[in-house]
């Protein structure tokens, strides 16, 4: 067997097998995935799905129909253990083996784990995969305090639908603010008021001393460093990932915190490809080497690589945009605000509707939004065009900001 082998089956993994029949590629297409479940989405598992009776179909980006018409071979439930790149072989943990024309490494990121006496209790979970919200599951309607450990996305959303759930819920934060590596101050500020206003308790330089257990195996507690107890029936750690590179490294691929890839997404070696949270890439607003974790990089990243397999010219150039719901506030971030100078306001916080405009100079290089979709989408092709609006087109909320980019 030889064509395109994918290793995962996340946004990136699937996007690409998906791109690569949508741009007229007609060889073999096989996508491994360790999971036992057809390629399904992530970002709902923190949020809706824990709210609504959809079911878990509504996460699939497609049923075993689709991959039977456009013959994508599927491997699920087995690992990529070893990439042979002199034979152009993949060798799976059951000891098959598949050769590749080209490769695609897809493998996102691992979750950090909990370094601390009790972190093995019934109780104890993380949000990635569906195995890890079937578990969280399990155990919410038993469970009246939720201690979460973490301050970003991942945690917050949780609070966010723990919250709505009815639970009391405790977020401890190692650092003296939320959402730290994400936003500026002032954001971190608005949506600390929002989880106070919906009952959470958010506990800065906060230090876990160890989770109690009951005596049976199950959370009982969390204790902290200052002998603080708290009560909790479950806890959720959400505490971050790293690159998954493992598989890159022994192959002896470039890594540095990330798979590092060229525009076209390819790796040190011409015939493998990487994208999604593994892949670390120069990028054009940054003018620095970075590795994204959001869907729209993975989705983008895998749509290029799919296209220069086929044979197209096509390089990854696109504006990094990110987003979070918690509660009834839709967070939406476009660029990247590391290095911003100033910024300007369009919109009220009082409101629940503003944008955060950040400037490095007299450049526009990221927009966070607040519940307000048209100014996030504006700002995708600001930055992309490289078009800066004054403070007082910014200000003024009545002034269309995509007139400032040619059609």
């Amino acid at each position: 067997m030889t064509g395109v082998v994918i290793v995962g089956g996340g946004h990136a993994g699937y996007q690409c097998a998906d791109s690569l029949r949508r741009a007229g590629y007609d060889g073999e297409i096989t996508l491994v995935d360790g999971e036992g479940h057809l390629p399904y989405q992530r970002p709902p598992l923190s949020k809706s799905h824990l709210l609504n009776d959809t079911g878990e179909e509504a996460l699939l980006f497609r049923t075993q129909s689709y991959y039977d018409d456009h013959n994508i071979g599927l491997k699920l439930g087995h690992r990529v253990t070893a990439i042979h790149r002199a034979d152009k072989q993949v060798e799976l943990d059951n000891g098959e083996t598949l050769g590749y024309d080209k490769l695609v490494l897809a493998t996102g990121a691992k979750l950090r784990q909990l370094d601390l006496p009790g972190a093995a209790l019934n109780g104890v979970g993380y949000i990635k995969s569906l195995d890890d919200i079937r578990y969280i599951q399990s155990h919410l309607n038993q469970t009246e305090d939720t201690v979460i450990i973490g301050g970003g996305f991942i945690a917050l959303e949780f609070a966010s639908t723990a919250a709505k759930l009815g639970k009391k819920v405790t977020v401890l934060v190692r650092g003296q603010r939320i959402l730290a590596n994400a936003v500026t101050p002032e954001l971190s500020q608005y949506m600390l008021d929002i989880h106070h206003q919906h009952g959470v308790d958010i506990r800065f330089g906060a230090e876990v001393d160890h989770i109690a257990d009951d005596g049976n195996g199950n959370v009982e507690a969390v204790r902290l460093k200052d002998g603080t107890l708290l009560p909790a029936q479950l806890v959720l750690a959400g505490i971050g990932v790293t690159a998954d590179t493992e598989l890159a490294v022994e192959a002896k691929l470039l890594c540095h915190d990330g798979v590092v890839v060229d525009a076209q997404c390819r790796t040190n070696d011409p015939d493998i490809f990487a994208a999604g949270d593994s892949a670390r890439y120069n990028n054009p607003f940054t003018g620095s080497e970075i590795r994204l974790e959001s869907v729209q990089n993975a989705v983008d990243q895998a749509k290029v690589i799919a296209q220069v397999i086929a044979g197209q010219d096509a390089e990854y150039h696109s504006v990094p945009w990110f987003w979070s719901d918690q509660y009834d506030i839709k967070l939406q971030m476009v660029g990247i605000h590391d290095g911003y100078t100033h910024f300007y306001q369009r919109g009220s916080q009082e409101d629940d509707k503003f944008s955060l405009f950040f400037f490095r100079d007299d450049r526009l290089i990221a927009i966070h939004t607040v519940n307000r979709p048209a100014d996030h989408m504006a700002g995708r092709k600001l930055i992309t065009a490289g078009v800066s609006p004054t403070q007082q087109q910014i200000e003024d909320a009545g002034f269309k900001l995509n007139s400032l980019v040619k059609k």
